[in-house]
C-alpha cells in the first residue's frame, strides 16, 4: 500500500526545526512595548518567558537545533505517520490524492506536544520551578501537563469555562499528568475577579485565560507562563511537522499541490505549511490553504492591526489579523480555534498572499469529519474538521477543473475526548453560526485608536 508508517525510522525525525523568519521576502512590523509604543526588547519580557525562550522569539536564525532531551521525548511518537487517504478519496470521487500527517498519535492525542516538549525543557534548563498557561479545547493543556511531568515542573492550567465544561476528559488528562486545571475566569486573579464581577456567567475566552495565567506567573516566584500558540517559538517547534512530511513525500516521490490545516492561533497550521511556504519563496508552486470557524472568521474578516493577545493587555502588541482583544466567541466546539487574533507570521503571509484563508461553519466542519470517520475510522477532533471541510472543497474544485491534485494536510488531533460534541451535531443541537459583521465593528472599537501597522 502507498503509506508511510515508520514509527521506528528515526531518520525521518529532524535534527533542527525551521525558522521561516530567516527567510520571510519581506520584513515583519516588531511587537511593540504597550507603554512606549518602541518595538518591544527582550528584558521587557523576562517576567513572563525565560531568557532562552526569548531569544528564540527573536531570533532570524534559519536552523535551531534540537535538544537530545527534547528527542528523546520526541521519540515516545515521532515521526508521526504519513497516511494517504484512499477511502476518503473513493468517498469523495474526485480526481485527488489526499495525505494527511497524522499527529492524533502523540501520547496527548494532538500536535500541541511538539511545543509543550521544548517548552518545559527550556524552563527547567533556566532554573524555572513553575508553570502557568492557557488552554481553549484542553489540547494545549492537557500536551504542557504532561510534558512538566517529563521534567517535574508543577504546572496550572487555566482552561477557558464553557471548554472545561463540554470536555472534561481533558481535564482528567491533566489531573492524571499531575497539572492542576481551573475554569477561567476564575476567582485566583484579578483579571478573572474582573470579567466575573461584570459578566457572572462569562462562558471565558483564550483572551481571558491568558490574561489570567500570565499574572499567575508574574505575581508568583520562580514561575513563567508557556503559550500554546501564535509567537514565534511556539511555530518554530511545531516545523518538525513539515519537516517530517518532506522527507516522508520524498520517498514517495511526490510533492504536493495544496498544503493544507485549521487555523486558532496558527500553530499546527503553521507546523505543517512553513517549510513549503519557503518553497514559495524560491518559486516553487504550491497553494497553502488555512481554514477557520466563521463563528471567529479573524483572518477573513478581521483587520490587519496592532492589538493585544490577551483581554488583560499584558502580552505585546503583536502585529496580526485580530477581531480585538475582548471579543468573546461564540461557544462552538471547536475551543482550539476560539481565538480573536493569529499568529504573526501567519498574519504576515496571509497579508502578502502566500497563504489563502478560508471560514467554514461548524455544520459543514462536522458534516466533512463524519464523512472522514465513516471512511477512514479516525475521528478527528472538532478543530481538524474545518480543515477536512476544505479538503472537500479542494477535491470538488479538482472535479470541476478535471485536473488531478495532491492534497496534503495536517489531521492535528482526534477527537475521543470531542465525543459530546459529535453527540449534539447528530442528536440536532448544533447550528451553523457566522459572527455578525455588527459584531465584528463593535469588538473592533477596543483597537480603534492603536498604532497602525
Amino acid at each position: 500500500m502507498e503509506q508511510i508508517k515508520t514509527f521506528l525510522d528515526e531518520s525521518e525525525i529532524p535534527r533542527q526545526w525551521y525558522n521561516v523568519m530567516a527567510d520571510l521576502p519581506t520584513p515583519m512590523k516588531p511587537p511593540l512595548h504597550p507603554g512606549t509604543g518602541q518595538p518591544i526588547k527582550p528584558e521587557d519580557m523576562a517576567a513572563i518567558f525565560p531568557m532562552n525562550i526569548i531569544e528564540q522569539e527573536a531570533s532570524t536564525q534559519r536552523w535551531i537545533d534540537i535538544p537530545e532531551e527534547v528527542l528523546q521525548k520526541y521519540l515516545l511518537w515521532r515521526p508521526s505517520p504519513l497516511y494517504r487517504a484512499r477511502n476518503f478519496e473513493k468517498l469523495l470521487g474526485c480526481p485527488v490524492k489526499i495525505y494527511y500527517k497524522n499527529e492524533g498519535v502523540s501520547p496527548a492525542g494532538s500536535h500541541k506536544p511538539n511545543a509543550a516538549i521544548p517548552m518545559a525543557y527550556y524552563n527547567k534548563v533556566a532554573g524555572t520551578k513553575r508553570i502557568t498557561t492557557e488552554t481553549g479545547a484542553g489540547q494545549w493543556g492537557s500536551a504542557l501537563s504532561m510534558a512538566c511531568q517529563m521534567f517535574g515542573l508543577p504546572c496550572r492550567v487555566y482552561m477557558v469555562r464553557i471548554s472545561y465544561d463540554q470536555k472534561p476528559y481533558r481535564r482528567m488528562m491533566m489531573n492524571t499528568w499531575g497539572a492542576e486545571c481551573l475554569a477561567s475566569p476564575t476567582n485566583l486573579t484579578q483579571v478573572g475577579r474582573n470579567v466575573l464581577a461584570e459578566h457572572p456567567d462569562s462562558p471565558g475566552s483564550l483572551g481571558i485565560a491568558i490574561s489570567e495565567a500570565i499574572e499567575d506567573a508574574v505575581t508568583t516566584p520562580n514561575t513563567k507562563y508557556a503559550l500554546g500558540s501564535v509567537l514565534n517559538h511556539v511555530l518554530l517547534y511545531q516545523s518538525i511537522i513539515g519537516l517530517e512530511a518532506k522527507k516522508q513525500m520524498d520517498k514517495l516521490g511526490i510533492y504536493p499541490d495544496i498544503v493544507m490545516g485549521c487555523c486558532g492561533g496558527g500553530s499546527n497550521f503553521a507546523g505543517l505549511a512553513l517549510p513549503y511556504v519557503a518553497d514559495l519563496f524560491t518559486g516553487k508552486k504550491v497553494k497553502i490553504v488555512g481554514a477557520e470557524p466563521t463563528s471567529c472568521p479573524t483572518m477573513t474578516k478581521g483587520p490587519f492591526a496592532y492589538d493585544f493577545g490577551d483581554l488583560a493587555k499584558s502580552t505585546p502588541l503583536l502585529p496580526m489579523y485580530t477581531l480585538g482583544h475582548d471579543y468573546i466567541p461564540a461557544p462552538i466546539h471547536a475551543g482550539g480555534l476560539r481565538y480573536h487574533g493569529m499568529a504573526p507570521i501567519i498574519s504576515h503571509l496571509v497579508r502578502e498572499s502566500f497563504i489563502e484563508p478560508r471560514a467554514y461553519d461548524q455544520m459543514k466542519t462536522f458534516e466533512a469529519g463524519i464523512k472522514w470517520a465513516r471512511s477512514e475510522g479516525f475521528i478527528p477532533a472538532p478543530e481538524t474538521n474545518h480543515v477536512i471541510a476544505a479538503v472537500v472543497d479542494e477535491a470538488m474544485r479538482a472535479k470541476e477543473e478535471g485536473k488531478e491534485k495532491v492534497i496534503l494536510f495536517n489531521w492535528s488531533g482526534h477527537g475521543l475526548v470531542d465525543l459530546s460534541a459529535y453527540d449534539a451535531y447528530l442528536s440536532g443541537k448544533l447550528q451553523a453560526y457566522e459572527l455578525p459583521d455588527e459584531e465584528i465593528e463593535k469588538a473592533l472599537l477596543a483597537i480603534k485608536d492603536f498604532p497602525k501597522p
